[in-house]
């Protein structure tokens, strides 16, 4: 019993406190990486998540015209996904809404 205690106490409180400040725009590169399976073909990826929003060092930016620029048709892991990627968008801090 004492484990679910703790269970439910760990589910009330944030594992990291969100700051004060201007929302970002987009879902973050690896969460859209980690709602897939591996290996995966590049129109496999378009059909599920083309249509997701991804952040960017420039701003917000969708996944099937980052993915029009990557000339891999196939991913064997999620790393090689999401270098391929970052080789398109690059990488650095995220600009937020001003």
């Amino acid at each position: 019993m004492a484990d679910d205690e703790s269970e439910e106490e760990a589910e009330e409180e944030p594992a990291v406190e969100l700051g004060e400040g201007p929302a970002v725009e987009g879902a973050p590169l690896a969460r859209v990486a980690s709602r897939l399976t591996w290996p995966q073909e590049k129109s496999r990826v378009l059909a599920k998540e083309g249509d997701a929003t991804i952040r960017t060092p420039e701003g917000p930016r969708h996944l099937d015209a980052v993915l029009d620029e990557v000339d891999e048709t196939y991913f064997d892991t999620r790393q090689s996904f999401t270098e391929a990627v970052e080789g398109v968008v690059g990488t650095g801090p995220v600009k937020t809404a001003e």
